[in-house]
């Protein structure tokens, strides 16, 4: 098993940046597959950002591809979600997740391990 705990959300104004890390411990971090998903309210837990177990392949949601990187540090057990040019629609609850398969990266039914979420706003 592995536990997660993400950090780094708050308030930011439209354009600015953030940077969100998720630090894994229990099972080696390196074990899994790591993503990060959002859900604002009303709305569905939508896909952001995907790494494979070595960090060598990455896959981003539409909405914020060219915006967001998603990168690991294995040695700290930890993942990172840099935003830039953030937009208030990026308001949401960030989840961090983990999966031992990256078959469908994209799907919030692949993940077996999820965080307890940060929340980001961000202001017009």
């Amino acid at each position: 098993q592995v536990q997660l705990v993400e950090s780094g959300g708050g308030l930011v104004q439209a354009g600015g940046s953030l940077r969100l890390s998720c630090a894994a411990s229990g099972r080696t971090a390196s074990s899994y597959a790591m993503a990060w998903f959002r859900q604002a309210p009303g709305n569905e837990r939508e896909f952001v950002a995907a790494i494979t177990r070595s960090g060598g392949s990455t896959d981003y949601g539409y909405s914020v591809k060219g915006r967001f990187t998603i990168s690991r540090d294995n040695a700290k057990n930890t993942v990172y979600l840099q935003m830039n040019s953030l937009k208030p629609e990026d308001t949401a609850v960030y989840y961090c997740a983990a999966t031992q398969s990256y078959r469908t990266y994209y799907s919030k039914n692949n993940y077996d391990y999820w965080g307890q979420g940060t929340q980001v706003t961000v202001s017009s």
